[in-house]
C-alpha cells in the first residue's frame, strides 16, 4: 500500500487532498510538521507527501516554497480542493458558553466575519484538524474549532454551521512530492527556481525567455535568498514539461542570464 504522509493531523485539509489525489486505499502517514512532510519522502519513510502551496484568499505557503529550495524530493502533481470551513463544538458544550474558536491562523483569517459575528475570540492553533482532536480529547466546552466536516466526523464533534468562510472562492492548491520523476501528459506543467544577477533588467532578461519561446507563466513567487538582504529567488510555475524541445531550449537560454537554476518537477497539471 502507498505511504502518504502529510502535515496536521487526521481529518486536516491536507488528508482530503490526499484522498482527492490518490483515493483512500493508502497508508496515511500525519506529520507535525512541513520539514518532518518533506523529510519522510527524503528518507523513504513515505512513498509521497502532499503539501499546500498557495490558497486563493491567503496567498502563497512561504514555507513550502522555502523547504523545496533546500529538498531534492520532486513535485509529482498537484491537487486541487475546495476549502469548505465548519465550525464544531463539544457534544456536551452549550452554544451560548462557547467563547473560544480555536484552528490554524489562515483559517481563522478565512472566517473573520462568521468568527466577529459569533463574538468569539480567535485563538490561533497549529493545524485545524489539531484544534478538533484537542477539544475532543480533553473534553473542551468553552471553545469551539474551525476544521473540516471530515474532522467533526473523526472527533465526533457538533458541527454548529457549514460553510463559514468568508468567500466561496476559497480553494487550496497542493503539490504532491515523491522522489522520480513523472512522465510527460497532455496537460504538463514544470516548477523551477532560479537566481538572477543583482543588476538593472536581470528579472527581465530572464522573464524575456519564456516570452520568446511563447511559453505560458502560470505563477511567480519571489522569497528572499537568505545568504544577502534584499536579494531573491524566483519560483516560476508554466505550462510545458522538460521533455520538450521548446522547454529544453528555453532552460538552456536561462542559464545565460540567470547565477542559479534548480528544477522542482514536470507533473501533470490539474490547474493551468
Amino acid at each position: 500500500m502507498v505511504r502518504v504522509s502529510f502535515q496536521g493531523e487526521r481529518g486536516a485539509y491536507s488528508e482530503e487532498a490526499v484522498i482527492n489525489f490518490f483515493g483512500n486505499d493508502v497508508e496515511f502517514l500525519p506529520l507535525p510538521y512541513l520539514s518532518d512532510v518533506f523529510k519522510s519522502v527524503e528518507s523513504e519513510k513515505a512513498d509521497y507527501s502532499v503539501v499546500p502551496i498557495e490558497n486563493s484568499l491567503e496567498g502563497s505557503v512561504s514555507e513550502t516554497y522555502d523547504l523545496l529550495l533546500k529538498s531534492d524530493v520532486k513535485i509529482v502533481g498537484e491537487s486541487i480542493l475546495r476549502v469548505r470551513h465548519c465550525f464544531m463544538i463539544h457534544p456536551d458544550a452549550e452554544l451560548s458558553k462557547v467563547k473560544e474558536v480555536w484552528s490554524h491562523p489562515q483559517a481563522l483569517s478565512q472566517c473573520r466575519m462568521f468568527i466577529e459575528k459569533m463574538k468569539l475570540k480567535p485563538v490561533p492553533f497549529y493545524d485545524t484538524a489539531g484544534s478538533a482532536k484537542v477539544i475532543s480529547e480533553k473534553g473542551v466546552l468553552t471553545a469551539g474549532a474551525i476544521a473540516s466536516c471530515r474532522a467533526a466526523s473523526f472527533y465526533n464533534l457538533r458541527v454548529i454551521k457549514e460553510g463559514i468562510e468568508d468567500s466561496e472562492n476559497n480553494f487550496t492548491r497542493f503539490i504532491v512530492l515523491g522522489k522520480t520523476e513523472v512522465k510527460r501528459t497532455e496537460k504538463s506543467k514544470t516548477s523551477i527556481i532560479f537566481g538572477t544577477p543583482h543588476s538593472p533588467g536581470s528579472l527581465y532578461k530572464a522573464l524575456k525567455v519564456f516570452a520568446d519561446k511563447e511559453i505560458n507563466l502560470t505563477k511567480i513567487e519571489s522569497r528572499p535568498t537568505k545568504a544577502k538582504p534584499w536579494e531573491y529567488y524566483f519560483f516560476v510555475d508554466f505550462v510545458g514539461h522538460i521533455n520538450d524541445q521548446k522547454v529544453k531550449g528555453a532552460i538552456e537560454d536561462l542559464k545565460k542570464v540567470t547565477t542559479f537554476i534548480k528544477l522542482l518537477g514536470s507533473y501533470p497539471a490539474e490547474l493551468i
